[in-house]
């Protein structure tokens, strides 16, 4: 962003509010047509590689780690120099160049980089992203703002994963041709974005008017360093839970490794299941976000409770694998929205960015012991998992249900 204030940016933004989150909806939407078509077939495509299970886990959990745990670098980063547009495009340019080349390498080594440098475009953008919309959400309503750009963000999930079942039900086995076509929906989110930016420049504007944009500017030109003391107690807290109930989700990566691996599922079949997962993960996040309005972050208890359930996923049916993995839509749903939203109750605008980068590095964290526990849990015998999935979720619901209840009475 230009350093200067124009006179573009002393006025309010060109866009509405609503149409700002929508638009950012439709981005996120073609984005993870581009990254959640690739985590749909990671799984398998890796075990044609010759991965165990326990390396698919491993994949999984660090994946989501750097996807979620190095947003509190960006986090801070974004805070310091407050050039959210510049992260939110990098970030994005970084997931959408990398995908297409992961089906090329026939490798597991070159493979594994390119998936990483996706997760890290995740982790580049997302604080930056966060922000932006929790500006214009202040004059939708919290939770709907973030429910809405999750249901257009799961979307996109939804729509990318078939993508890949129609490709591999054509050209059986052609990964290189699955994860090239994601370059188109790739492209177009780049041109989205810089035509958003030329039509708001300044997304604070939403949140306080001229004073917002102006009070956005002078922590462009401040030295003063964001810390760890600047966030509250209570929020600490929070985040400490969600990264309990982060250890207690499977990834869908050793979902998918186990419904293959056994014959329940085919190749073509494995994306279609993530589909349906990503239409109820966007669904919920959606639903779950006005419930949250309207009765606020009690409703999070929800979440240990189907993150429990969704274990199911690793039974020997194709229909347990079915349910499972819709469940598991839920949780996600919620992890990727409504929990956002409490964010922006407990900490104020200016240290949202930091904020949002510590929530996603304890929920990189949970996803990366996770997946390594969990696939050396599941190379053992499926019920080991699955009795860690309970146990980890019981502990979340205490947690949770003992932070959110003191939130209450607040």
């Amino acid at each position: 962003m230009p350093t200067g204030r124009t006179p573009a940016q002393e006025r309010p933004p060109i866009l509405r509010p609503w149409h700002f989150v929508l638009a950012f909806g439709i981005v996120s939407l073609l984005a993870d047509m581009v990254y959640e078509g690739a985590r749909s077939i990671i799984g398998p495509y890796l075990g044609t590689l010759g991965a165990s299970a326990a390396v698919v886990g491993l994949v999984a959990g660090a994946g989501e780690f750097i996807g979620y745990g190095l947003r509190v670098v960006s986090g801070y980063a974004v805070r310091q120099t407050a050039h959210y547009w510049a992260w939110t495009i990098t970030g994005y340019a970084l997931t959408v160049l990398s995908v297409p080349f992961i089906g090329a390498t026939g490798a597991i080594a070159p493979a594994l980089l390119l998936y990483g440098t996706e997760r890290l475009g995740k982790a580049v953008r997302s604080p930056a992203k966060d922000t932006l919309l929790s500006h214009a959400s202040t004059s939708t309503g919290r939770g709907s703002a973030f429910g809405v750009h999750q249901a257009l963000d799961q979307t996109g999930a939804m729509l990318g994963p078939l993508l890949l079942a129609a490709v591999l039900a054509w050209r059986e086995g052609d990964y290189r041709l699955a994860f090239g076509v994601l370059a188109v929906p790739g492209v177009l989110v780049l041109a989205l974005l810089f035509w958003l930016r030329s039509r708001v420049p300044d997304p604070a504007a939403y949140e306080h008017g001229t004073e917002a944009a102006e009070s956005s500017q002078e922590q462009r030109t401040t030295t003063e360093p964001a810390s760890r003391a600047s966030l509250p107690a209570r929020f600490w807290q929070y985040t400490a839970a969600v990264a309990v109930l982060s250890f207690g989700v499977a990834p869908f990566p050793l979902m998918a490794f186990h419904a293959q691996t056994t014959g329940l599922l085919s190749d073509a079949l494995v994306p279609v299941v993530f589909a349906v997962a990503m239409a109820v993960d966007g669904l919920s996040g959606l639903v779950v976000g006005r419930i949250y309005d309207r009765r606020g972050p009690l409703v999070l208890l929800a979440v240990p409770v189907a993150a429990a359930v969704a274990a199911i996923a690793f039974g020997n049916t194709a229909a347990l694998v079915w349910t499972g993995a819709a469940v598991w839509g839920v949780v996600n749903g919620v992890l990727d929205s409504t929990v956002k939203a409490v964010i922006t109750e407990l900490v104020p605008s200016s240290s949202r960015a930091v904020a949002f980068g510590w929530l996603a590095l304890v929920r990189g964290l949970g996803l990366l012991v996770a997946g390594g526990i969990l696939g050396a849990a599941y190379g053992i015998q499926p019920g080991v998992a699955v009795v860690v999935i309970i146990a980890a979720n019981l502990v979340a619901f205490a947690g949770l249900a003992w932070v959110l209840g003191r939130m209450r009475r607040r």
